[in-house]
């Protein structure tokens, strides 16, 4: 799997803290911010290859950095986690472009895999633009 730029957002410090050494064994970048307004200005000072995001937040939430990341950049691939999965969210931040949705609390590993995929994703994206 090829090395990928990754921006985690979530409110909870103690995500952020298992996410980042998670993905960073596998050789990723790892950014963490604790809140959407903090993410929405690291999206604007550069292209990340994916965005983990927390949905429910005071301030910014997760469904607008989702929109700003996606303006940003179409190839940016946004992964939207919730301790507070509904239907409606879902189907809301899948609307909006997220690629996927994980609900907490949720295993490393589903994590991982989901990262994974979104990595095949962008090489599939990235080989079609040749």
């Amino acid at each position: 799997m090829a090395k990928l730029s990754i921006l985690v957002l979530d409110d909870e410090a103690i995500v952020g803290k298992r996410i980042r050494p998670a993905l960073g064994k596998l050789g990723h970048e790892v950014d963490v911010v604790a809140s959407g307004s903090e993410a929405i200005q690291r999206i604007e000072g550069r292209v990340y290859d994916i965005v983990v995001s927390d949905i429910r937040m005071e301030g910014v939430d997760g469904m607008e950095v989702l929109r700003r990341a996606r303006a940003r950049s179409a190839r940016t691939l946004v992964i939207m986690i919730t301790g507070f999965a509904t239907v409606d969210a879902a189907r809301e931040a899948l609307t909006l472009g997220a690629f996927d949705f994980i609900a907490k609390p949720f295993k490393l590993d589903d994590l991982r895999a989901t990262i994974a995929r979104a990595a095949r994703k962008l090489a599939e994206t990235d080989a079609a633009r040749g």
